[in-house]
Parts: structure tokens; sequence; C-alpha cells
């Protein structure tokens, strides 16, 4: 919706930055003695670089300093909401993470080449946060242990068998078998492949069926473009949302997501749900708990939600869109521009490599949108649309409104190419083409145009919309931009194809709804360096 959560009236909180809102909470809740007292830093190891250090090493090696603290029996704890990361060199380097409902000893990962021969035994990180009863809350006190290990020294384009475990609960063991998963490092060369993504998912039903859909596809990983799990629900910061906050909802969007997050890696960026203002400053403490991303980003530690990597042909970026946005300033300059200038030398290294053919961009807040809830958010226009062109961006991919919308080939704010359904488009010549993948499984938007997407088009020369400008007024816009419209629940699946013998390297992009059926394709080409 509008604002991330903070219990505080709306009044106050529309005033109040993310840092502002961290230090009211803080001042009006007491918090009780953290379970594990001591390990919250312990979160700072898995961005602190050290990757880079070992990626050489000829056997998986540890990377994450050890849990300590204490612990019950470890028979009677079962981890669950296993979520894989790659590393910032996805040949090899992985993350595997984890949670369980209770403090355990000595948590570590097995991981062999062959399911029943998990011969490294590897130490793992725990990380844990303690949410105490909010304002306005009825909810109790809730204590969440999250363990990583990041692992290097992986071999490219290698699968391995992996399992967690603890003191009295071993992955290795009969009773723990049906823990054990997969993952497969990227190839050290370029070959074919596919990656997923979409926003804006929570638990639900219509979840659920988008990563059923994800995993028939195969991917060789997914990006979620952020509001991750939506354990503040609405986000408009009013005072009851201290009632609505619930940290248990990480709970059950990690075992909802485990069936293919445990077997793809879960590449996340944040949004502006993702902003929980009582773990930290910046809102992203609970983020840096959670997961563990690469760590490459302008400012890791305090921006978990902007980094890259290169997966075969393509270079992938992921941004965090809160630094800003317009529409919804709680972060708004957090970084000073620095986020931009990384964005900057980050994309124009890509851009020089001969290996690397595409440029991928993901991030929360939308571009480019015509839906009656967000639209378009003016500060990424202005921030970072300039960027994208000057370094022939060939797909961005949003969330935060809850549709699926294409556009045409955009070059200075209007259509540079037509792209119709089924078409082909050449960023290098005709323009960036942006994608709104908001259907993951939240409660619908809708248009101010009828939908049209393959199947049922009805197309439209202009629509009326708008973008949010600075301060969070309305700026009305007609455009023409809006190629494809639907209003349901789906993702992106896209399917890349290096060059052969001196063809074009190719993006196909598809958009597929719940039922399975493509609701839009179209086709990225650029001849390779």
């Amino acid at each position: 919706m509008d604002t991330p959560h903070t219990g505080i009236d709306a009044r106050l909180a529309a005033k109040m930055s993310m840092a502002e809102q961290h230090e009211y909470l803080r001042s009006k809740v007491t918090r009780r003695r953290v379970v594990l007292g001591g390990i919250a830093t312990a979160g700072t190891v898995a961005a602190s670089g050290l990757v880079g250090g070992v990626a050489q090493a000829q056997t998986p090696g540890l990377l994450t300093r050890p849990a300590t603290g204490h612990h019950v029996d470890g028979a009677l704890v079962a981890p669950f909401g296993r979520h894989l990361q790659f590393g910032a060199d996805p040949r090899t380097q992985f993350t595997i993470s984890w949670q369980v409902p209770l403090a355990v000893r000595k948590p570590f990962v097995r991981i062999g080449l062959q399911p029943w021969s998990l011969s490294h035994k590897i130490e793992a990180e725990v990380r844990d946060l303690h949410t105490p009863q909010l304002l306005n809350s009825k909810l109790p006190p809730v204590d969440q242990f999250y363990l990583h290990a990041r692992i290097g020294g992986l071999r490219p384009g290698t699968t391995y068998y992996y399992g967690v475990g603890h003191d009295g609960f071993d992955p290795a063991t009969s009773a723990a078998f049906a823990t054990i998963g997969s993952f497969t490092t990227a190839p050290a060369r370029g070959e074919r492949f596919t990656f997923t993504a979409f926003g804006d998912q929570g638990v639900s039903y219509h979840a659920l069926a988008n990563d059923s859909l994800i995993l028939a596809q195969n991917p060789a990983f997914h990006l979620h473009a952020g509001d991750i799990c939506y354990a503040d629900p609405d986000g408009s910061g009013q005072q009851s949302d201290g009632a609505d906050y619930d940290a248990r909802t990480w709970d059950s969007f990690l075992a909802q997501t485990e069936s293919v997050s445990a077997r793809v890696p879960w590449m996340v960026t944040t949004g502006n749900h993702d902003m929980e203002a009582w773990y930290s400053p910046n809102g992203y403490g609970g983020q840096e708990a959670r997961w563990t991303l690469p760590g490459n980003g302008h400012d890791p530690k305090n921006q978990p939600g902007a980094y890259s990597f290169v997966y075969g042909n393509t270079a992938v970026v992921a941004l965090d869109a809160n630094d800003v946005s317009y529409e919804i300033p709680a972060n708004y300059g957090i970084t000073g521009g620095k986020q931009t200038a990384w964005l900057d030398r980050t994309l124009a290294g890509y851009r020089g490599r001969r290996d690397i053919d595409f440029l991928v961009v993901f991030f929360h807040h939308c571009a480019y949108s015509t839906t009656n809830s967000h639209a378009s958010d003016g500060g990424v226009q202005a921030e970072w649309v300039p960027v994208f062109e000057k370094h022939q961006v060939d797909l961005v991919i949003n969330g935060h409104n809850h549709v699926y919308e294409r556009t045409d080939a955009i070059r200075k704010g209007a259509v540079s190419h037509a792209v119709p359904i089924g078409g082909t488009t050449r960023p290098a010549t005709d323009g960036t083409v942006y994608i709104t993948a908001g259907g993951a499984g939240r409660s619908l938007y809708d248009f101010p145009a009828p939908d049209s997407y393959e199947g049922s088009e009805h197309p439209v020369d202009t629509v009326t919309t708008w973008h949010s400008a600075k301060g969070g007024a309305h700026v009305v816009d007609t455009v023409h931009w809006s190629r494809v419209r639907y209003t349901g629940y789906s993702f992106v699946s896209v399917d890349v194809e290096p060059a052969r013998s001196g063809r074009e390297s190719t993006l196909t992009v598809s958009a597929i709804a719940e039922t399975g059926k493509r609701i839009d394709h179209f086709t990225v080409a650029r001849r390779a360096k």
C-alpha cells in the first residue's frame, strides 16, 4: 500500500523518516531481553566481503561465523523455510539459509555431490530477531532464528546436494533424509537458461499457485521485486498498524516458498512493505536477518537490497527503490545519491564486458505503470531512467502495482519502438521495455483502461494515468506506451539464448497467468560482441 509499518499515528508517521519512526518505536516500547543475546551483530559477517578471498578454494568451505548461545534438545526442533541465494559469483558461491522455531546448538550444513554422501560439514551462523508487543498490538512477543551458511569454492555447472541440521538433528540420518535439497551452480561459460520474476507475493493460495508454476519452468534463479511477505499487511501508516503487524507471517512465507526456494536461488530486493521500523533505523534489520544477498552493492550493511550478479551472458542488478521514491519517502535520499552513482558505474562495467550481452534490472517501485493505485514513480523516472537509457538496459522488472503490465520500448518517456505481443525489440537502437510483474499473490489492483493481453487484445491509443511528484502529489499523464495490461495473478519467465554462429543473443520473455496460460510474449535481441 502506501507507507511502511510503524504503529504510529498516520499524521505523525507521514512527517517521519524511517530512522525517526525507528527511534520513536524504540522510545515507546520496552524491549525484553533477546534470546541468544549478542548474536544479532553476527549478520554483519555475511555481508563483510569474505567470499571474494576464498573463491578459488578447492573444496566447499566455511564463510560464516558459528553460532553460540542457549539451546534446547535439538531432536525436538525441525528446520524449515530453506531458501538459497547466490554469492557474488554464482559459479562458485552460494548461501544456504533456513529457520528454526527455537534456539539450537551448533547448526550446520552438510553438502556433497550425491544425496547419500554429504561429506562436507559446514558450521552455520544464526541471526535472531526479537519482536516485542508493538504499539496497539494484541499479538505476543516473537523470537525468530534464521541460520545461514555461505559456501565458496564450488565447481561451476555442478549440482550439489545439501542438508541442514544441528545438534540432535542430522540430515545424514534416515530420520531427517527428507530435508535434503539440491542446487546447481552457474556454468563456466554462457549457456541457455531460464529465470523467473515477480513482486508483491505475500502468503495466499494464489502465491502458492504461482510458486508451483515457477518450479515447472525449472529456472536457474528467481527474482522477487519486493513486498515479500506482508508481515505488515497494509502499510498505510494508520494508528492500527501496530495491531496488524505480525512477524510470524515471515514463518508462513518461508514455509510456503520452500518448495521452490530450497532448490532455486530466491534473489530479493526491498519494497515499501519490507521497511520494518522496529528492527533498525533504516528499516532493513529484519531483511538482513532473513536473507544473505551478494553484498557487492553500494553499502550492503545499510542497503541489502542493492547488489548485482552475472549468470551466463546476463548481468542482473537489484536496486532499493525506497531510496528514490517520491510516492513513499520514508527512506528517500537515504544514500545521498551514492546508490545511483553505483548503478551508473556497475552498468558501465557490465556493458563494457565482452562476455555479457544483456543487462536486466529489477526493483520495487514502478518506472512506468498505469494502475489506479500507484501508477509511475516520478523519483524513479528522474533518478534512474536516464541511467538505464545511457547504458541501453535490456529489461526492467518492477512490482508495487498488483497486476501485469508491459510497455513498448521507451526512450525519454515516450514510445521509441512499438513492441506488439510476439514482437521483437533491439535495445541498442529501440529503447528499454519495462514490466510490472506485481501479480504474485496479493489482492489485485485495476487499470484506467481495458485489459489487453494475448488471446484478448483490446488496444487503446492512449491511457490517462499519473506519476508521483516530489512531495507526493499526482501529476496527470496521457501516455501511449501501455502495450499489455492483465488484471490477474501471474509471473514472468525469461528464456536466455546466447548467440550461435554469428546470430543474435535473445531474451524470450513470457508472462504466465496463474492458470498456466500465456498472456504475453516478446523477444529482446542483441548482437553478440
